[in-house]
């Protein structure tokens, strides 16, 4: 579909949306400008999730999405003129309910404020063509985000490739706050990036294990990037900035809700290696960010606590109703993320993706068939059985009488 812009663009003077958008483009990509403010704009009028917004955005390029808004185009003659290969029908009536909440919000000189906020804190505005966009956020379908604001090192969220989401309970104990600043920093020397979401408790304590080990960290918020959340915090995400990120899908400006907070927290599930839950109650938030990791498919871990404690009560229900694997060491931790204990991150992106694929399918403890892995990996077993003699050849796995194994690589 071509463009529908012209001049003025979105009610604005054109020079008007290029000054506002260059402020907050991020280096090392071309920017579109008219399509980076069409996203800018999207971001403040659907919210996190809106899988009806990710699907027309997708089919036709949030340009010519956002041009449909501005000339009050009917839920019909999208779905006619669009040319989406859907049920007409039900997209349709999709379509008359969202409209109904993104008209409110079409506001240009809304836009243009966000966009100044975000100049001001010196955020920029990631597109999923930009090079640092983390790939894995595509795996959400129609709910992945149509942009992301970031204040700090936009190459900290291409990094994410290769992390662990540590998340727990806000009110966490000692030991729990002790098990996450060993886990921060273990695995942050070991050369993961460490996602978690700047809260009170677990999440704060992951974040400055990290930073202690001078370490990338990122933390995803459900409100504006100009807002840090919880105020509490401020000096923690300012030291993140420093050195990692602070990324949200909603623009400068936005408060956190409760419904954006269970949004975010399927960015975190997302982008990880593994999500591994250090310390939850039964009800605690935290079990959201386990249920986006599971339903992702991405490896889940928990960290048992003492049975007498309420505040791992959630961690024992993820173990033992929901399929989480119990971890109680890094190394356990690395290994659910794709990593042999002493092994780099150098190690893991010299691989090739059929070899990670396998090694992640295997188990340290639990000899597995080559069917087995075959089923885990999505691979032929043909393909499987050949990797396994070269990952053998570099002492990677090893064929017990009852299956193939990882082998730990000690330092």
């Amino acid at each position: 579909m071509t463009r529908m812009f012209r001049d003025p663009v979105f009610g604005l003077d054109a020079d008007v949306v290029r000054r506002s958008v260059e402020n907050v483009a991020p280096p090392g990509a071309a920017t579109d400008i008219v399509d980076l403010f069409a996203r800018a704009a999207w971001s403040g009028i659907a919210e996190p999730g809106d899988s009806t917004a990710g699907f027309l955005v997708s089919a036709v390029g949030a340009s010519a999405a956002l041009a449909m808004l501005v000339e009050r185009w009917s839920a019909d003659r999208i779905v006619r003129e669009s040319m989406v290969d859907v049920d007409t029908a039900a997209f349709a009536t999709q379509l008359d309910r969202a409209l109904v909440r993104w008209l409110p919000r079409l506001d240009s000189r809304s836009t243009v404020r966000q966009l100044t906020l975000a100049a001001t804190c010196r955020a920029v505005l990631v597109t999923p063509e930009h090079p640092s966009w983390p790939e894995r956020l595509d795996d959400l379908g129609p709910h992945a985000p149509l942009a992301l604001w970031l204040r700090g090192r936009t190459d900290a969220l291409r990094d994410t490739a290769h992390s662990v989401a540590l998340v727990g309970a806000r009110a966490a104990t000692g030991y729990g706050e002790h098990v996450a600043m060993e886990a921060g920093s273990g695995l942050a020397d070991r050369g993961f990036v460490i996602v978690s979401g700047a809260a009170y408790g677990i999440d704060g304590m992951a974040h400055r294990a990290a930073l202690a080990s001078q370490s990338t960290t990122v933390a995803f918020l459900a409100g504006g990037v100009d807002r840090p959340y919880p105020s509490g915090h401020s000096n923690l995400i300012g030291r993140i900035i420093d050195t990692g990120a602070v990324v949200s899908e909603v623009p400068c400006g936005g408060a956190p809700s409760k419904w954006r907070f269970l949004q975010r927290n399927r960015l975190i599930a997302a982008v990880g290696d593994a999500t591994i839950v250090l310390e939850a109650g039964w009800r605690s938030g935290s079990l959201n960010t386990a249920g986006h990791a599971a339903a992702l498919g991405r490896p889940l871990g928990a960290v048992p606590g003492p049975i007498t404690s309420a505040a791992s009560a959630g961690c024992h229900r993820l173990i033992r109703e929901y399929g989480a694997v119990c971890v109680t060491t890094v190394d356990e931790m690395a290994e659910l993320a794709g990593m042999s204990p002493g092994e780099t991150n150098e190690d893991a992106a010299a691989r090739s993706s059929e070899e990670t694929r396998v090694l992640d399918a295997l188990s340290v403890r639990s000899p597995r068939s080559p069917g087995d892995i075959a089923t885990r990996s999505g691979l032929p077993v043909g393909t499987v059985q050949s990797v396994l003699g070269l990952l053998e050849l570099g002492d990677l796995v090893a064929e017990k009488p009852e299956g193939w194994v990882f082998v730990p690589q000690r330092p």
